[in-house]
This record gives C-alpha cells, structure tokens and sequence, in this order.
C-alpha cells in the first residue's frame, strides 16, 4: 500500500475510531433530565488528540449516525427526536466544543494548560448551545422554565462532573500525545 493511502487510511480509522469511543462514552451514564455521561470526555479526547478537523469529523459522524437512527446517543437513543428533544443542542454542541478544543490543541500543542482552556470555552459553547435549546424544547412543549432554572437543571449539577472530566482528558490526552502520535 502506497504511504499517502496507508496515511489516509490511518485517517479514516481515527475518525471511526472516535465516533465509537464517545458512542460507548455515552452508554456510560447516570439518567437525569440531562443524564450525566463520559460523552465530552470522548468528545474532549477527541479534539486534542486528533486535531480540529479529524476531531470534528468524528463528532459530525457521531452525531449523524445518531440523527439517522443508530442508537449512539446517551441511554442507546437514536434518531431525529433524540437530536431534537430536550438534550439535542448538547449533542449538536459537542461539535464546536470538538473543534475548539482541537483548534487549541494545533495551535498551542497538547500542553496541559492550553489543553484545559480548550476544553473549558468549547464546554461553554455546548452548555450555551445545549441550554438554549433546551428552553426552547420545553418552553414550547411544557408549561414553561425560566433561564436561571434552566440553568440550575442543566448546567449548575453538571459543572464539577465536567471539571473532572476536563482534567482526566487533559492529562490523558497529553500523556497519550508523548507515546502515541495520532
């Protein structure tokens, strides 16, 4: 096999690859409203070892296999209601927070703190994405949530799981950079 097609095959498994670990990062859950799983610590994982547009990519296919009907989602969910109740904009967040925190990783290396403050903002951007949404859901379907309980319901419990889930994929991502370049 040619070395450019060995390094674009490498490519595609590290994107599958990804897509299947935050799959099963996912199934690793506590159920809530807003259940509390590993999915951004796969997500995570996947922006600072591969990169922006390989971690990216493995998000978009995750979240399109999910949006298909493959029951990727947290509790083995699938479909467009899955993407489109009252988590979906969390998922369609992982997206950006995939990408920024990829986008911190080229550009400062997979050092601990650059690592962490990418992994923080890209967070942030799925919690504004996800909350929004989530009023949105409920507002239309439910009797109705204000801003600040929805940020007690969905963002305030979440904050110090998220924390060790930043500090676990920072140090895991950048001890694995040291031994394996992806």
């Amino acid at each position: 096999m040619e070395r450019k097609n060995f390094g674009r095959l490498l490519n595609i498994i590290y994107v599958a690859m990804f897509a299947a670990i935050i799959t099963i990062c996912a199934q690793l859950q506590i159920p809530t409203a807003v259940p509390f799983t590993l999915q951004t610590l796969g997500v995570f994982a996947a922006g600072g070892l591969l990169g922006w547009k390989r971690g990216t990519l493995s998000v978009l296919i995750y979240v399109l296999l999910g949006l298909v009907g493959v029951p990727v989602f947290a509790g083995f969910k699938g479909g467009v209601a899955a993407l489109f109740g009252l988590t979906g904009g969390y998922i369609i967040g992982f997206i950006f927070t995939a990408f920024i925190t990829g986008l911190f990783a080229d550009k400062f290396g997979r050092k601990l703190l650059p690592l962490a403050a990418g992994m923080a903002l890209g967070l942030l951007v799925c919690y504004v994405f996800g909350t929004i949404w989530f009023l949105f859901v409920y507002n239309t379907t439910m009797s109705g949530i204000s801003i600040g309980s929805a940020l007690m319901l969905c963002v305030v419990p979440y904050l110090p799981f998220d924390a060790l889930k930043i500090l676990a994929a920072t140090v895991l991502v950048n001890r694995l950079n040291k031994v394996v370049k992806l």
